[in-house]
C-alpha cells in the first residue's frame, strides 16, 4: 500500500469549511487505497495573532515560552481536522511534533531536527488511521516544545515523506498549480503538468510566488516528488520532480519582478579580494543580492552590478560604502525604476537561439536592456519598469507558452522503496534523512565544477539602444554557436559592454559572425580570450543563503585568484578566471565548501 503525505498551509484550514474540505482530501486518498499522513499549519493568521498577543504582554518574551505559545496554533488545527475526519466516517489521530517522534536541539524558534522516530506513525497507519501531524514543531531532549522556524511545516512534511518512503508529498495551496507565468498578468498562462526541481527553484528565485524555494530545496535534497494542488478544487495540479515535462518546449516559464533596485559599484581596483570584500559586507547586512554581474575589467578598473529588493536598497548602499572605504577606492550608484524579466527552461541547455529570441522580443517592444545574467537554464534581463507587464505578455506569446500541449497520459510517480516493508532499509533511509536534516539550515553546496573548454568574447562600446543584443545574438545563433554565460553590465555615456562564453572550438566562427554585426556600429570594439577557466559552485538556495558568495570569493581571494566575470542564479554561481588559475581555484573552493576532488 502506497503512502501519501498531504501538507495544508494556514489558508487551507482557515475556516470550518476549509477544514472539512481538507479532511475530505485525506479521506478520499485513504479510500483510494493509500495510507495518509496530513501535516497541518496553524489556521490563517493565528501565528500572527499569537505573536501580537505576546507583544502586548512583554517586549522581550523568552524564546522557550514563545515556542510553547506558537505551537498551540498547529495543535488547534490538527485537533479540528481530526474531528472533521471522524465526522466523515474515517478514523484519525492528531499528533504533536513530540508525539510524531521529532526530536530537535534546544535552539528555540529555529530548532534543528536531530532524530525522527516513525514507529508511532506507522503503527497508527497500519491500524487504518489517518495521521494528522503538527507541522513546524518538535521537542528537545528535556521535552521542551520547540519550533523549526521559517518553512517549518514544509520541513516536517518533506522529512516525513522521505522517512516514510511516500509516493508523493502533496502541497495544497490557493492556486491551481504552477503556471507558465503569473495568470493574473497573462490570462493565457498555461498550467504546467510537470516541472523539474531546478526549473522550479529558478522560477521561485525570480519571482514565481506559487511556492517558497525552501520547500523545493527540501524536496530536491530528499528526492521527494512534490505535487502542488489546489485546495479549493479537484485538479491534479503540478508535479515537481527530478525531471520536467518531456514535451519539446525550450522555455518552461517566465517570471517578472518589479520591486527590484539596481546597485552598481564602479572604479574598483582590479585585484584579487575585491569581490570577497563586497560580498562579505553584503552578507554581514543579510542582503540577498541577485543578478550579480561583473564584466571584464578595463584600464585597471573593475565594476560589479547587482539587484536587491527595493526595500533593502538603503541598507545595501550602506554596506557598499563600507566596502569602498575598506578597498580604498570606488563609487556606488543605484537605480530604482527597473524590473527583472526571466525565462527558465531545461531546454536551454541544448538549444541555441533562446537569448536571441528573448532579446528580439524586448527590442520589438522598444525596451532597452540594462543588465543581463544567465545560468544553464535561465536568462534574466533588467529593463525599465514601465511597460514590463506588456513585455511579459509578448514574451509569453513569442515563446508559444500558451499553446496546448500534446495529449499525454497522466504522469505517475513510482513509489520509492520495495512494496513490502523492509525494516533495515527503512532504518537506513531514516538515518540518512535525519543526517541531512541536521545541516538543512547550512549553506548547501553539492559540487564545485571547473570548465576549461570555453572561450570569452567581449564587445566594448556597444550602442546602448534597443535591439543591439537581439542583432548580436541572432547572428551568433544563426551560426549555430551555443552561448553559455552572458554578462552585460550597466551602460555609461550611451555605451554598453557585453561578454559571453562559447565553446573553444566555436570561437573563430563566433568572432567572424560578431565582426560582421559590429561593422554597422561605429566605435564598437571586439576582444576575446581563447583560454579561460570557469569555476562554478552548484547547490540549492544560493541566492537566499547570503554567505555563499562571501565564502566563494573569499576562498578565491586567499588563493590570489583574480575574477574576470561573475554571474549567479538560485542554483549556480560562476566566475571566470585565467586558465592557469583554474585548478588552484577548484581546489580552493572544494576545501572551502568541504567537498572532495571530482
Amino acid at each position: 500500500m502506497s503512502l501519501i503525505v498531504q501538507k495544508f498551509g494556514g489558508t487551507s484550514v482557515a475556516t470550518s469549511e476549509r477544514i472539512l474540505a481538507a479532511a475530505r482530501r485525506a479521506v478520499d486518498a485513504k479510500r483510494a487505497g493509500h495510507q495518509v499522513v496530513m501535516v497541518v499549519s496553524a489556521r490563517g493568521k493565528k501565528t500572527d495573532e499569537l505573536v501580537d498577543l505576546a507583544a502586548q504582554i512583554t517586549d522581550a518574551p523568552r524564546a522557550r515560552e514563545m515556542d510553547m505559545l506558537l505551537s498551540t496554533g498547529e495543535q488547534e488545527s490538527v485537533a479540528l481536522v481530526a474531528m472533521a475526519i471522524h465526522t466523515l466516517g474515517e478514523q484519525a489521530v492528531s499528533m504533536t511534533g513530540g508525539q510524531i517522534g521529532i526530536i530537535t536541539d534546544s535552539t528555540f524558534s529555529k530548532a534543528r531536527i536531530r532524530s525522527i522516530s516513525t514507529e508511532t506513525i506507522q503503527r497508527h497507519l497500519d491500524a487504518g488511521r489517518i495521521v494528522v501531524a503538527c507541522g513546524f514543531q518538535g521537542v528537545d531532549d528535556e521535552q521542551n516544545i520547540t519550533t523549526l522556524g521559517r518553512g517549518g511545516s514544509d520541513t516536517t512534511a518533506t522529512a516525513l515523506a522521505a522517512a516514510l518512503r511516500a509516493k508523493e508529498c502533496e502541497i495544497y495551496t490557493d492556486v491551481e498549480g504552477v503556471f507558465s507565468t503569473d495568470p493574473r498578468a497573462v490570462p493565457e498562462a498555461r498550467k504546467i503538468q510537470q516541472i523539474s526541481y531546478d526549473e522550479m527553484l529558478e522560477l521561485a528565485s525570480v519571482g514565481a510566488g506559487v511556492m517558497h524555494s525552501r520547500s523545493i530545496e527540501f524536496a530536491k535534497k530528499f528526492n521527494v516528488p512534490l505535487r502542488v494542488r489546489p485546495s479549493y478544487a479537484d485538479g491534479v495540479g503540478t508535479l515537481i520532480a527530478a525531471a520536467g515535462d518531456s514535451d519539446s518546449r525550450v522555455v518552461t516559464g517566465l517570471a517578472l519582478v518589479k520591486n527590484e533596485a539596481r546597485v552598481t559599484m564602479l572604479d574598483l581596483p582590479d585585484r584579487p579580494g575585491v569581490m570577497s570584500t563586497i560580498f562579505t559586507r553584503m552578507a554581514a547586512h543579510k542582503i540577498p543580492i541577485d543578478m550579480v554581474v561583473q564584466n571584464v575589467a578595463s584600464q585597471g578598473k573593475a565594476e560589479v552590478s547587482f539587484t536587491v529588493p527595493a526595500s533593502d536598497l538603503a541598507e545595501t548602499l550602506t554596506a557598499g560604502e563600507e566596502a569602498i572605504r575598506e578597498l580604498g577606492a570606488g563609487q556606488i550608484q543605484s537605480g530604482t525604476h527597473v524590473a527583472k524579466v526571466s525565462a527558465v527552461g531545461n531546454g536551454m541547455r541544448s538549444h541555441s537561439g533562446v537569448a536571441a529570441q528573448m532579446f528580439q522580443t524586448i527590442a520589438n517592444q522598444g525596451a532597452n536592456i540594462e543588465m543581463i545574467t544567465t545560468s544553464e537554464i535561465k536568462i534574466s534581463a533588467l529593463v525599465d519598469r514601465s511597460g514590463a507587464d506588456g513585455l511579459l505578455q509578448h514574451l509569453h506569446q513569442d515563446f508559444q507558452l500558451e499553446a496546448p500541449r500534446p495529449t499525454a497520459p497522466a504522469v505517475g510517480v513510482k513509489q520509492t522503496g520495495p512494496a513490502t516493508w523492509d525494516a533495515a532499509a527503512h532504518d537506513a533511509l531514516l538515518r540518512e534523512v535525519v543526517g541531512r536534516l541536521g545541516s538543512m539550515e547550512d549553506i548547501v553546496v553539492s559540487e564545485v565544477l571547473l570548465d576549461d573548454t570555453q572561450s570569452r568574447v567581449t564587445i566594448h562600446n556597444l550602442p546602448d539602444i534597443p535591439g543591439t543584443c537581439a542583432q548580436l545574438f541572432t547572428a551568433v545563433a544563426e551560426g549555430d554557436v551555443m552561448v553559455d554565460m552572458i554578462v552585460q553590465n550597466v551602460s555609461h555615456a550611451g555605451a554598453a559592454e557585453i561578454s559571453f562564453t562559447v565553446p573553444k572550438a566555436d570561437l573563430d566562427r563566433c568572432l567572424l559572425l560578431v565582426r560582421e554585426v559590429l561593422s554597422a556600429w561605429e566605435g564598437a570594439q571586439l576582444s576575446s580570450e581563447r583560454d579561460i577557466a570557469k569555476l562554478t559552485v552548484v547547490g540549492i538556495g544560493l541566492r537566499t543563503h547570503t554567505g555563499v558568495g562571501e565564502k566563494m570569493f573569499r576562498a578565491l581571494a586567499e588563493a590570489d585568484i583574480n575574477i574576470q566575470m561573475i554571474n549567479t542564479s538560485e542554483i549556480r554561481m560562476s566566475a571566470v578566471v585565467q586558465l592557469d588559475q583554474g585548478a588552484n581555484g577548484l581546489t580552493a573552493l572544494e576545501q572551502a565548501f568541504g567537498l572532495g576532488s571530482h
